[in-house]
């Protein structure tokens, strides 16, 4: 019996929780407002709002129903410092009381969650750097059939470190040196779904040829060539023959054939033939028991005669693959084969087909079906007739349709189904085969590390436990986690502690190791595990968001709001965000709450709060209820504001309130995708790129954004003729600024640089705002500093100081430093400190301009404000390496 892939079941409380769910639009079916909380016109009841208060406070009552959030009329008397809607929430500001000093430490808990993190399906190695250097070496000695496997596991590796870029890396060289072409036809596929974003840009990369090959489809049949050794081995011959031709009866038919053409089909065929069976004499051979219609046997017989199959049907061209599979007809088969395999176009075509391919170990139909299957990734596996090909085929059915890829394939479908749904039946049948055809130790942890947090989620404990154990056995560490995580919620806190404290004791700790041990301590400990966690590995979101929660409960909002700041100031997380966003209606911050929700809006759209039980849109409409409407002018003013000072989230906060509005939406996504990738969101920042495209005005400006798409992608010469094109349509600011950008980041000849500094200067006299200008200004100043025409780049700054370019204290610090006064450039730089609201580069550039011990000061700045920035790391090495040195030496002088 075949498995059935059951979709997870929602579970609802009581029928009148339902109501108010599907009232609210908090399930997961079609959204429905909240709140008809629309801006207001002057002149709204009052009694309107007063419906909105009970309306907000119901919506809280269901999103925390262990702790509610707003106390019943009848309870108000009897919990005076519990938080009421109005107080963070005010209808008609100004009239209704304060939040009182002391709040409700549980109304603010049931806000400010945390949950414990996830065990993550990543290979997690103690020593990465070990691990990707012995990769390496093997790399250079292995194989040519290795390579892609190894690739395979850079991959995974860099998949553990969250480092996007480089797993793409990985997975092109695993393209490239595929050995045979079922692996050029995976990592093809994943390469495709990794880079699903620019297939929406599809028409601008036709005409890149790199882009082309990795995205075409393989020419399947090229790479898997008829073996014509095949067919061709010795037979033995009767010339006692008594006619050329030979007739085949079947049914009321019959059908004359060349003997001699239809005996070299197969060797079976030579001897029924020409060999020494009886029908070798026989003018007439009925074949009506052996399952070939009379049309399949004069396509045969043309084939015999001609070699094409070009004509015959598809229904016609599976039964005599059916019948040349049963006599040998290698020849026969081949061509069946193929042109089966050039009749797939669709998932439907490949899943009919694919089960005859794999019956008839028809390998260029079969790969041809995967390739279609694989190309339509995500969408092919919500077909369960698809899953059901990979989770039942056989090793033999298996080795036909993929080859020897047989781990890449499951490897590819299983990330490909955890992102879908990761405690789905389909992903842990997808996992059980990828461990059935892991072949050595670093697949076989990995594989028994991902199904064991596959079971993990779907509370399969025990089966849990024997994978983990499987995985450490095997060498993961990481999956240690786990083990612990089921012993905690067995009720054995104790040895998930211990377990830990063995790992850190046995090896170099990682931080990771420190914040999975601290969620089996007491709140002291805890707390001083989740430091050490944050100091190995600052990337880590839980510690920060742990000790703000833990803050809050100790009413020390502020407290709460620097813990969180920490890490926003580096790393953007939408979790983070979410938390800060709570705090800030506790401090009843409004304005500051609006611009995470915002932000997070950005990022993505569909983003859902409250454990994913309402839509950060909703919030975001309740909330700005309660910040003044800004009109456009104030709306450019503050971005100006923002812009300024360096405050990339506030920035994106007035451009998503501006987008509301009937701007024109084009500059202002374009703008956003400049800040988004200031703040380190690529992808983000390419969605919004692309939405400037499908909104810009004229064609001119469409072109800009197209050239900047292409650019940002790697295609640098594409993008300066979008420019050039859009050039000769209208000179415009833009498309100047992203000729002479592309044309000086692309280009290290210093020939060029009057080139750009021309385009600069043609893109200051086009009308753009102080924004822009200011930009421009300052790569103009840059450009002058590398021809060694400082008081020209020093003009240039300080004209883009005069319109507000705080950057610009950076390069006038330079031009400072290169005439020989260090004390102005520190100065210079000062300033920029003061101004900037994220100042850790500016920290780190002043340390140049600055003695050793002040140097040394800026940059311990620089790593508390931006732990991941790596050169204070490298001048404190360079330091402690000199004076290891100088120490050294003294002592060889003193023998």
């Amino acid at each position: 019996m075949r498995r059935t892939f059951s979709s997870p079941q929602i579970h609802s409380n009581e029928q009148k929780l339902k109501e108010k769910i599907n009232l609210y639009g908090l399930s997961s079916g079609k959204e429905s407002q909240i709140l008809s909380l629309s801006p207001k016109r002057k002149g709204t009841k009052k009694m309107e709002r007063c419906g909105a208060v009970v309306e907000i406070r119901e919506l809280f009552r269901l999103l925390c129903p262990m702790r509610s959030f707003f106390p019943s009329e009848s309870c108000k008397e009897a919990h005076p410092n519990a938080l009421n809607p109005q107080s963070w929430l005010q209808i008609e500001r100004g009239k209704l009381p304060k939040l009182s000093s002391h709040p409700s430490s549980a109304s603010i808990e049931s806000l400010v969650k945390v949950p414990q993190p996830a065990i993550l399906p990543f290979f997690k190695p103690a020593d990465y750097v070990e691990v990707l250097a012995q990769i390496h070496e093997e790399l250079e000695s292995c194989p040519p059939q290795e390579r892609s496997n190894l690739f395979l596991l850079q991959y995974q590796v860099f998949r553990g470190l969250g480092e996007v870029k480089l797993m793409r890396r990985s997975l092109q060289g695993a393209w490239q040196k595929a050995n045979t072409v079922h692996e050029k036809i995976i990592f093809g596929a994943w390469l495709k779904y990794e880079k699903q974003e620019e297939e929406l840009i599809a028409d601008l990369l036709a005409n890149c040829g790199k882009c082309a090959k990795e995205f075409a489809p393989v020419d399947i049949a090229s790479h898997l060539p008829f073996d014509i050794n095949a067919s061709s081995a010795g037979r033995m011959t009767n010339e006692n023959l008594i006619s050329q031709n030979v007739t085949f009866t079947i049914g009321d038919e019959d059908i004359v054939c060349d003997r001699q053409k239809i005996s070299e089909l197969s060797a079976p065929f030579h001897a029924m033939l020409k060999g020494y069976f009886s029908e070798s004499r026989c003018e007439t051979i009925d074949l009506s028991e052996n399952n070939i219609s009379p049309l399949g046997m004069k396509a045969i017989n043309d084939f015999s005669l001609t070699g094409s199959l070009i004509e015959v049907s598809p229904n016609l061209l599976l039964e005599i693959l059916v019948f040349a599979n049963k006599y040998c007809c290698e020849r026969l088969k081949d061509a069946c084969d193929r042109r089966l395999a050039s009749l797939v176009s669709s998932k439907e075509d490949a899943v009919e087909l694919m089960e005859c391919a794999l019956d008839e170990d028809s390998t260029v139909l079969a790969a041809s079906c995967l390739q279609v299957l694989l190309r339509d990734l995500p969408n092919c596996l919500n077909d369960n007739r698809v899953v059901e090909i990979f989770v039942h085929a056989n090793k033999r059915q298996l080795a036909v349709m993929v080859g020897p890829g047989i781990f890449a394939l499951f490897c590819f479908l299983s990330e490909v189904s955890m992102n879908l749904n990761s405690s789905s039946d389909k992903t842990a049948h997808i996992m059980e085969r990828l461990v059935e055809f892991a072949e050595n130790d670093n697949q076989r942890l990995l594989a028994l590390h991902q199904l064991g947090c596959v079971r993990l989620l779907r509370k399969e404990y025990d089966e849990a436990r024997l994978l983990f154990e499987g995985a450490v056995n095997a060498g993961h560490i990481y999956s240690v986690a786990g083990l612990a995580r089921l012993n905690y919620i067995k009720g054995d806190r104790l040895l998930s502690y211990e377990q830990f404290s063995s790992v850190i004791s046995s090896v170099t700790p990682l931080g990771w190791m420190y914040q999975e041990r601290s969620l089996y301590c007491d709140s002291d400990k805890r707390w001083d595990n989740l430091e050490k966690a944050s100091n190995l590995d600052p990337t880590l979101a839980y510690p920060y968001m742990y000790r703000a929660a833990s803050l809050m409960r100790t009413q020390n909002a502020q407290a709460a709001l620097a813990e969180i700041n920490r890490i926003l100031g580096f790393k953007l997380s939408l979790e983070c965000l979410e938390i800060r966003f709570f705090i800030h209606l506790a401090l009843e911050d409004y304005k500051a709450a609006l611009c995470d929700v915002q932000t997070i809006l950005t990022l993505r759209s569909d983003y859902r709060m409250f454990e994913g039980r309402v839509a950060a849109s909703q919030l975001c409409t309740l909330v700005r209820e309660h910040v003044e409407r800004w009109t456009t002018a104030d709306c450019w003013a503050r971005l100006y504001d923002c812009w300024s000072a360096v405050d990339d989230i506030g920035s994106l906060s007035v451009i998503y309130q501006m987008l509301e509005s009937d701007a024109a939406k084009g500059i202002l996504y374009f703008r956003q995708s400049l800040l988004l990738l200031r703040l380190n969101c690529p992808e983000a920042a390419m969605r919004s790129l692309q939405l400037a495209r499908q909104h810009a005005s004229t064609e001119h400006e469409r072109l800009v954004y197209e050239g900047w798409i292409l650019y940002d992608t790697g295609h640098y010469e594409e993008g300066l003729r979008k420019a050039e094109e859009s050039i000769s349509i209208k000179r415009s600011f833009e498309a100047f600024f992203l000729k002479a950008y592309a044309l000086a980041d692309s280009s290290i000849d210093p020939s060029s640089s009057p080139t750009v500094i021309s385009l600069l200067e043609d893109s200051l006299k086009c009308p753009s705002d102080n924004l822009r200008k200011g930009q421009a200004l300052n790569n103009l100043g840059s450009v002058y500093v590398d021809c060694g025409k400082l008081d020209l780049a020093a003009d240039c700054y300080i004209n883009a100081l005069k319109i507000r370019h705080t950057r610009a204290h950076h390069g006038l610090a330079r031009v400072h430093c290169l005439k020989n006064d260090k004390a102005a450039a520190y100065m210079e730089m000062t300033e920029l400190i003061k101004k900037a609201k994220n100042n850790a580069s500016a920290y780190e550039k002043r340390s140049e301009y600055c003695d050793r011990e002040q140097a040394k000061a800026d940059l311990e700045m620089v790593t508390r404000l931006d732990p991941l920035r790596v050169y204070p790391y490298r001048y404190r090495a360079a330091g402690w390496c000199f004076t290891y040195l100088t120490k050294l030496s003294g002592l060889v002088l003193l023998e």
